[in-house]
């Protein structure tokens, strides 16, 4: 399927190249061929000009007066040799013709001796003018094309007294085309050649990269998500490979969480359960006496609520990936969802002694949804006093600033690792345990913190010195500031 891929796109430019060369060369050829025949009749007719100009002088320095048909011998012997002279010199035919227009001298073509001027012809030397240039016989006068050239012969006092020709012949013509044809040929198939060579060079250069990403991808759908495509230059296949290889390293990360992902809930979920069959055997088998009933039936209880929230995370973030989550966003205090919070998990803040600070509500109004904000405090607050040790402190904090309030959780502990801080939002993110960071948790609840408050139109953000203390902090709009957006 790929190397079938690679001839496509290779035969597409290829053959898209060939076209464009073969249709520039043939609108060349044509452009060129009419240009050099333009050339050539033009040249014909400039040099036949120039000769029969050159005759007529030749034979008004012989015979400046006397009428051509009253020419003695003698005089058609010396002009007839210096026609011949013109003739040969020039590679062209010259004609005499009285000025009635019948040929008495002819050098270069003898059989045109004898043969009439066509009048037409005559017409346009009329009064001397010099302008004449045709192709042609010249109706039977030649018995070939030719182009000729011709002129009026005058006395002093401007009268006719003949005309001179000078022709050559027109089948020049295809001999000089041919020659420019040949060359044009010859030029074109080495321009193809070439062209062709650079043509695949560049195509195999264009589709090296397209057959690594093609190369990855197969890679990829083999379940190796660690290959990636070299990257050379900055053009579109560059940037191309560019984002293939962001969307690798997207995808082995996906890969990678969902696999810690799947060994935590493995071990989360295989730990209560392993301890909920335990006691519950150790009281079908009497192992347990009747006695400590109460206690292990309260612990089977604390590992079922584990379960319970575990499975809830997961439906919530199925939930909230599926685009499910409805918000009903309204105006409220938040301190109502920071108090309900405290109150929900005052017998664990309790039993682990932990100090609160800051919990002294005063009326700040935003504009949310209080169930999503009610999840992210106690997301938050559950977190805090997994980390807090005992004695420890955690300290509420609310602050409005224009039109965003900020919403700050604070406590003492272990902290966060620096390196770990950027990743804390992650799905299915667990800090290494050497850390000493709680090893209950799923790595879900902070990251439905940071789309629930997304989803709000807020941010939220962690600080934490690395063995003493850790706050978490998240921004919520404030009723005024929403209401004018709106």
């Amino acid at each position: 399927m790929n190397r079938h891929m690679r001839k496509t796109i290779s035969n597409m430019y290829f053959t898209t190249t060939a076209i464009l060369l073969v249709a520039g060369i043939t609108v060349m050829g044509f452009v060129q061929m009419y240009l050099a025949m333009s050339y050539f009749v033009s040249e014909r007719k400039s040099a036949l000009s120039g000769v029969v100009q050159v005759a007529a002088k030749q034979v008004s320095l012989l015979q400046p007066d006397e009428d051509l048909p009253q020419l003695s011998e003698e005089d058609r012997e010396r002009m007839q040799q210096a026609l011949s002279i013109v003739s040969e010199t020039s590679d062209s035919s010259l004609l005499l013709a009285d000025d009635q227009g019948n040929v008495i001298l002819a050098a270069g073509f003898d059989r045109a001796l004898g043969a009439q001027i066509p009048r037409t012809v005559l017409d346009q030397m009329a009064g001397g003018q010099n302008a004449m240039f045709v192709s042609g016989t010249l109706d039977g006068v030649y018995d070939k094309g030719q182009y000729s050239a011709g002129c009026a012969l005058t006395d002093a006092s401007g009268q006719v007294r003949g005309y001179a020709f000078a022709s050559s012949y027109a089948s020049a013509l295809n001999g000089y085309v041919a020659d420019m044809f040949s060359t044009f040929i010859l030029s074109a198939g080495l321009m193809l050649l070439i062209s062709s060579l650079l043509s695949v060079v560049f195509t195999t250069r264009l589709t090296l990269p397209l057959r690594r990403i093609a190369e990855a991808a197969r890679k990829f759908g083999a379940g190796d998500f660690s290959t990636r495509v070299p990257v050379e230059g900055e053009d579109e296949v560059a940037q191309l490979a560019v984002t293939f290889n962001n969307m690798a390293a997207n995808l082995e990360a996906i890969d990678s969480s969902r696999s810690n992902f799947m060994g935590n809930i493995a071990h989360e979920l295989r730990t209560p359960m392993t301890s909920v069959k335990g006691f519950v055997d150790g009281m079908l088998d009497g192992t347990i006496p009747p006695e400590l009933y109460n206690h292990y039936l309260g612990v089977v209880s604390q590992e079922v609520g584990r379960l319970t929230r575990l499975i809830q995370n997961m439906l919530d973030i199925s939930k909230l990936e599926a685009g499910e989550y409805q918000v009903n966003a309204r105006s409220y205090d938040v301190w109502e969802s920071i108090t309900g919070a405290a109150l929900a998990a005052e017998q664990r803040i309790e039993s682990g002694r932990i100090q609160i600070q800051g919990l002294v509500p005063e009326r700040t109004m935003v504009y949310a949804d209080p169930d999503l904000v009610h999840q992210v405090v106690y997301n938050l607050l559950d977190n805090a006093i997994k980390f807090t040790p005992e004695e420890g402190i955690i300290r509420f904090g609310v602050t409005r600033s224009g039109g965003q309030v900020t919403v700050s959780i604070w406590n003492t502990g272990p902290g966060i690792a620096p390196e770990a801080l950027p990743f804390v939002f992650d799905r299915f993110f667990k800090e290494d345990r050497s850390r000493g960071l709680n090893t209950r948790g799923s790595g879900l609840g902070l990251h439905i913190c940071k789309v629930l408050v997304n989803l709000s139109g807020g941010k939220i953000w962690v600080e934490s010195q690395e063995g003493e203390w850790c706050r978490f902090s998240f921004t919520l709009p404030a009723e005024s500031a929403k209401k004018g957006r709106k």
